[in-house]
């Protein structure tokens, strides 16, 4: 097995609050995986934890931008710096999340070591920007954070360090869409490769995975990342999700997809986000999770 560090992001800046006083319940992501002893399965080595800013909008408004900016590019350079380090160090890193806004900390980590590529598995393309959506509708990094990124967005996200963007469109794949995704036309102009679940099914979910992976392998780029949305699986197996679509992956599909990305030599690391253990009261959903990312190693 490889040697793998595991990284605590418990980071929710992302995500709109559930309930108007109350905040995502995300940010226990973490610690839901690691009761299902996920480091001692894995035999990774502790990587400690990255604590966020406190969650806190203020007096934000529709209209205003991403909500937590400030917050979340303090964080995402924190994250960077974590995970940079253990990139150098040849480790590969697994990160647990935390909403997909920490995906901002991976991408930024790579941009300064080189040019890497990013397999996206999500149920949805999180590519909302001013370019496609009215200004009031932008707002929540976790719904956001591929267009981030990607260059599209506000200076203070999207351009840290001088490093716009993070990732090229020619090096994003995305897997796991629902068919009827309204972003596929934009992101198929774009020419960034996506494989919808019925796609995905209909080549077969090894062979399509297989088929991607050749094109991240290639000598333009250094390595890639794997960011896992749990609300790529299907909501009668992951209900704890903020946003539920039908029609999504089974967790056989899921461990296959995961494990061929993963056990790349080319693959760096992985972040697991959204996953949110307020809800699921009998941990179901997050024993189900950690035994896909358990198994997508050691299968």
């Amino acid at each position: 097995m490889r040697k793998i560090v595991i990284v605590d992001a418990p980071s929710n800046l992302g995500l709109r609050p559930p309930a108007p006083g109350t905040v995502p319940g995300c940010h226990k992501l973490a610690g839901a995986l690691r009761e299902q002893r996920i480091v001692q399965r894995l035999r990774a080595f502790e990587g400690g934890v990255v604590v966020p800013p406190r969650y806190d909008r203020g007096d934000w408004r529709e209209g205003d931008g991403v909500f937590n900016a400030d917050a979340l590019a303090t964080y995402t350079r924190k994250l960077a710096d974590r995970i940079e380090g253990h990139v150098r160090e040849d480790y590969f890193t697994l990160v647990l999340g935390g909403d997909c806004s920490i995906q901002l900390g991976a991408s930024l980590a790579l941009r300064r070591l080189g040019r890497y590529g990013l397999a996206a598995l999500d149920g949805s393309a999180d590519f909302r920007h001013t370019g496609n959506a009215r200004p009031d509708e932008i707002g929540a990094a976790a719904g956001e954070e591929l267009a981030l990124a990607t260059g599209r967005g506000q200076d203070d996200l999207t351009d840290l360090e001088g490093l716009r963007p993070y990732l090229r469109d020619e090096d994003v794949r995305l897997f796991g869409l629902r068919d009827g995704d309204e972003d596929l036309a934009e992101l198929a102009e774009l020419k960034i490769p996506t494989a919808t679940v019925g796609q995905l099914r209909e080549r077969g979910v090894a062979e399509m995975a297989g088929a991607v992976l050749q094109t991240l392998a290639i000598p333009q780029l250094d390595g890639f990342w794997v960011h896992l949305d749990a609300d790529v699986l299907d909501p009668s197996v992951m209900p704890a999700v903020d946003s539920q679509e039908p029609d999504g992956l089974l967790p056989d599909e899921l461990t296959t997809l995961l494990g061929t990305l993963v056990r790349s030599e080319r693959c760096v690391g992985l972040n697991v986000t959204v996953y949110d253990p307020d809800r699921d009261p009998d941990g179901t959903a997050g024993a189900l999770l950690a035994d896909i990312v358990v198994g997508a190693f050691t299968a």
